[in-house]
């Protein structure tokens, strides 16, 4: 899913400033749109911008104010970008405004004609920079010990030690001149709150001994994440009635003043008009995770922390899910807690050595799109998908190294990280550094074009995106030995043109053709395409109209049409681009205006499927005429009360009879379709049935959770046609004819579908990004890390894996005496080169898990004497047996054998089917099980029969195989005597006495 590649870029981490030592930064805080970021020292902060990554201001504490309030400990951004909240080690915070000018922060360097180097913006770097400025605007002076702050749109909240509470204060009010009737309104319930926590305010907690380590809050769902000093974390969420009343003294209290004082009695102590709004503010919690080996505060110092406190949290809005750091090094992932107060499930990440010490997490950051969650160690990082797969990792460089030259010190170890804008690239703050200057780093990463837009029809080309171009896996075209070999090069490195990434950098969504010709990218503004027959792109000539759309929910192609939904003006549109055409708004074949922004498109055959934030389902036919391409309309259908957050739709298709295909009214698809959504990691399959009144009512199936991907295979090879493929995190998970429509059965006493059960599970050790249906393979990718002693960085590498999926099937139709099935399956395969392979596969499973009787498929244990009467329908059976044996345990062989045949028998059919090489492996499986006569003639007649067919390999090998079985020689002297044809051709290949 996302894949470090190339070498990380290091930043220099402070500015350049005569006669200045520079400090270490100490902690890193990305702005809400992470389109800039905080770097934070001990005595200064510095405002970064990602892209270009250049800082746009530094602000410096002067020694009085280090002296008076202390060094700066961590920081919070507000909201809007506006403001900066900085906590200092004497618990006091210091409130910064960010002012964003107009004038450009720096001027671009102007080149003259003549210059022989001209040098063109990159990726984002196309506006000019914006500049900004840091003011200090004053100093909270906090009694107690703080331990945690966390900046939000109207209030700054902290927790405090003693007594353990929580607080909020309000922002400095606004200028009055800058008033709006908004701000007023919200300005009347602002003031200062202290929540103890005790019983009264916090009885969802499961102690209240404690205190609130760390708040870490989600703007997107206004919802945080709590960690206590007696290592559980709590999911909580404020409700409060924001028109509430407030007496005349708290609205004095929010006086701009340039320090405010906030002692132990304003929190022991809090005012009448503070206890009588608090009855409209209500703190919900979920404890989500719990160590039982804690009791209370006694308990902890007495024995101190444990491996399992939790010290850091991340939310992922996308799959409902949120990641616990703990104290030893795990993470765990846990689902959003349900209305109903049941505990949530929680799963814990393993890294691929678990008995290397990672030490304590440090920072975690899910990506936007919520398909893979960061991690910084206190002695590596990693990269997880959110089903839970390892993608990438570091411990250390386990290749030699020069630690006098090394620079890349982020290997081990990253106390602060976050994903900038279109999450192709990691910043990371390194834990520890040998110098000052090797401190921040961002990692570039390759991801899959699934995390921008789903499109599970599409399996046969792997496609990639990084910041600045498009990879696409091109094996698929190739011959059958070139795609399984690991060495060949089958990807094609695309680039976007600077021209368009530079001002609409990042790219939010890429889509492929389904025969990988036709290219298409949308960023910020606008879009373009590529076509890979003339190797060119299109982009808009018209920098005007490209900057009035942006493309949201999707592209797809139809042929040579590429279907775009945008947004241009608050107008919600589908449009059809012809590749043909130059891209202006004159060009445009259709135009399709809709009421709700577009979440999800679709394109099943020539029927197009909108899914808007409406929640509803509307059907397009794809109309061809004498010179265009338009839409028409057929009907909608809303999903009001089967999706509850229909942003949460990832993936979708649909199945039409076949009967309705032929001889129905279009308009009436949607009435008998079967819809296959992916909902959040949700997979679910509704199908439709008519009640009474004639009106459409689906049967929902879960079919999977946590689900990364799906791909569906409508038609055509046997079984797989119908067939859904799922990715979760640890292998495929295949539902055969789980899309078939015809024949389905109602359950009488349930009134509803059979369920659909899954009828294959194919682990990886790899990530799987495509899946070549004709070929039988798998295709994915894993990454390679290389360090050299004389490079001072690591590189990193995507290596492409492959997997046979073959003998997954055959052994399903196997296990269930489905032997007719399974050859007419396996014939659609067997003019592969590698199908012998696969079947020698099947039968080493076979063989191997009988030992090991849960492995062997319900219903039918016995399954090895099946396998052989499948394998004798093929021409390449004897070979598959006779291979199998040889990569096989002896301690097997009879139970093979007992149910194949004597190896005599198969070797002398061997001889008669004129197959020798096959006949030469089962020379040596006599050989092992005593069966070979003392003479050697099955070998000397086996050696005259490969003479007289000029097999001299054969020859040479057979007659190694004599001297190894008698070392006196006579047996081979014996065989050259009885084969005197052989004298000549062996006397310049082969030394009778060596």
């Amino acid at each position: 899913m996302y894949f470090p590649t190339g070498t990380a870029r290091k930043l220099a981490s402070h500015p350049i400033i005569p006669h200045h030592e520079s400090p270490s930064i100490i902690s890193i805080c990305s702005s809400p749109h992470k389109t800039l970021f905080a770097a934070l020292t001990k005595d200064s902060i510095s405002v970064w911008r990602v892209r270009p990554s250049v800082i746009l201001a530094h602000l410096e504490r002067t020694p009085q104010s280090l002296l008076e309030h202390g060094a700066n400990k961590c920081v919070s951004w507000s909201p809007d970008g506006k403001r900066i909240v900085i906590q200092t080690h004497d618990s006091y915070l210091l409130l910064i405004v960010v002012e964003y000018l107009a004038s450009p922060a720096y001027s671009t360097p102007r080149l003259s004609a003549t210059a022989q180097r001209q040098f063109l913006p990159g990726p984002g770097e196309g506006p000019h920079l914006q500049s900004l400025r840091l003011e200090f605007e004053g100093v909270i002076r906090v009694e107690s010990e703080i331990l945690s702050i966390s900046a939000r749109s109207h209030h700054i909240f902290f927790s405090t030690l003693s007594p353990p509470a929580v607080q909020r204060i309000p922002w400095p009010s606004y200028n009055d001149n800058e008033e709006t009737e908004e701000t007023v309104k919200s300005k009347k319930w602002l003031g200062h709150d202290t929540w103890l926590l005790n019983d009264h305010d916090f009885p969802w907690m499961k102690a209240h001994d404690v205190t609130v380590n760390t708040i870490s809050y989600f703007r997107t769902t206004a919802t945080e994440l709590w960690t206590t000093s007696d290592g559980r974390a709590y999911f909580v969420h404020l409700s409060e009635d924001q028109h509430s009343a407030l007496s005349e003294l708290d609205l004095v209290s929010q006086s701009n003043t340039s320090q405010r004082s906030l002692d132990k009695g304003n929190v022991t102590s809090p005012s009448s008009e503070t206890l009588s709004n608090r009855q409209e503010i209500r703190w919900d919690g979920t404890c989500v995770h719990d160590v039982t080996s804690r009791i209370n505060e006694k308990y902890i110092r007495d024995h101190g922390p444990s491996s399992e406190d939790a010290i850091c949290g991340a939310i992922n809005i996308k799959f409902s899910l949120i990641a616990i750091g703990t104290r030893g090094g795990e993470v765990r992932i846990i689902n959003f807690p349900s209305q109903a107060g049941a505990l949530p499930r929680s799963e814990t990440l393993i890294h691929p050595y678990p008995h290397i010490r990672t030490g304590s997490v440090q920072s975690m950051e899910w990506s936007s799109d919520g398909y893979v969650l960061a991690i910084g160690w206190e002695n590596g990082w990693g990269i997880w998908s959110v089903g839970g797969r390892c993608i990438s990792w570091a411990l250390g460089v386990e290749d030699e190294i020069d630690p006098t030259k090394f620079q890349d010190s982020f290997m081990h170890g990253i106390s602060g990280l976050f994903w900038i804008p279109g999450n192709c690239e990691l910043v990371m703050l390194a834990n520890s550094a040998p110098r000052e200057d090797n401190q921040l780093f961002v990692m570039p990463f390759a991801k899959s074009a699934v995390t921008g837009q789903h499109t599970p029809d599409n399996t046969r080309y792997a496609f990639l995106q990084m910041d600045d171009r498009v990879l696409v896996y091109r094996g698929a075209d190739q011959p059958d030995m070139s795609v399984i070999n690991p060495e060949s090069d089958v990807w094609q490195h695309i680039k976007i043109p600077l021209a368009y990434i530079a001002n609409n950098w990042p790219i939010r969504y890429a889509s492929i053709s389904t025969d990988g010709r036709l290219i298409a990218v949308a960023g910020r503004r606008g879009l373009a395409h590529y076509s890979a027959a003339s190797g060119r792109w299109k982009v808009f000539n018209d920098v005007v109209q490209e900057q009035a759309f942006y493309v949201r929910g999707g592209l797809i192609w139809f042929h040579h049409v590429l279907i775009a939904a945008v947004d241009a003006s608050r107008s919600y549109q589908v449009r059809l681009y012809s590749r043909d055409l130059d891209l202006a708004n004159q060009t445009v074949l259709h135009r399709e205006v809709l009421k709700s922004p577009v979440v999800l498109l679709s394109l099943v055959d020539n029927s197009l499927l909108v899914y808007t934030a409406d929640n509803t389902l509307s059907h397009y036919l794809i109309i061809p005429t004498n010179d265009t391409v338009r839409l028409h309309l057929c009907g909608s259908i809303s999903f009001d009360g089967i999706v509850a957050v229909p942003g949460a739709v990832r993936g979708m298709s649909w199945m039409i009879p076949s009967v309705q295909k032929q001889l129905g009214d279009p308009v009436d698809d949607l009435v008998v379709a079967t819809i296959l959504l992916l909902v959040g990691g949700k997979l679910v399959l509704l199908r439709p049935r008519k009640s009474g009144n004639q009106e459409v009512k689906y049967d929902m199936q879960i079919l999977a959770d946590r689900i990364e991907f799906c791909w569906i295979h409508l038609r055509g090879i046997g079984t797989l046609e119908n067939s859904l493929w799922g990715y979760d995190g640890r292998g495929i998970r295949l539902w055969l004819d789980a899309l078939t429509i015809e024949g389905t059965a109602v359950n009488p006493q349930s009134d509803m579908y059979e369920s659909v059960q899954e009828s294959v599970n194919i682990p990886l050790n790899f990530y799987p990004l495509s899946v070549l249906m004709d070929k039988g393979i798998i295709i994915g990718v894993e990454h390679e890390t290389a360090a050299r002693v004389s490079l001072p960085f690591v590189m990193f590498r995507i290596v492409t894996s492959t997997h046979l999926f073959l003998h997954h099937v055959l052994r399903f139709h196997l296990g269930r005496a489905q032997v007719k099935e399974a050859v007419s399956f396996a014939s659609h395969y067997q003019n592969l080169v590698f199908f012998s392979h696969a079947l020698e596969i099947l039968l080493h499973t076979v063989i191997e898990t009988e030992l090991d009787p849960s492995q062997t498929p319900s219903g039918h244990e016995d399954l090895l004497p099946v396998t052989i009467e499948f394998l004798d329908h093929f021409d390449a059976a004897l070979e598959v047996v006779v291979g199998c044996a040889r990569k096989t345990e002896m301690a097997r062989w009879r139970r093979l054998f007992d149910v194949v045949g004597n190896p005599k028998a198969l070797f002398e059919t061997c001889l008669a089917s004129n197959l020798l090489s096959t006949a030469g492996s089962y020379l040596l499986v006599l050989h092992n099980l005593e069966q070979l006569d003392e003479g050697s003639d099955d070998a000397i007649r086996l050696l005259r029969k490969a003479a007289d067919n000029q097999d001299w390999a054969l020859c040479h090998d057979l007659l190694r195989f004599l001297r190894s079985i008698d070392t006196s020689g006579h047996a081979l002297k014996r065989a050259l005597s009885q084969v005197e044809t052989l004298s000549v051709p062996l006397d310049s290949a082969f030394s009778i006495g060596s």
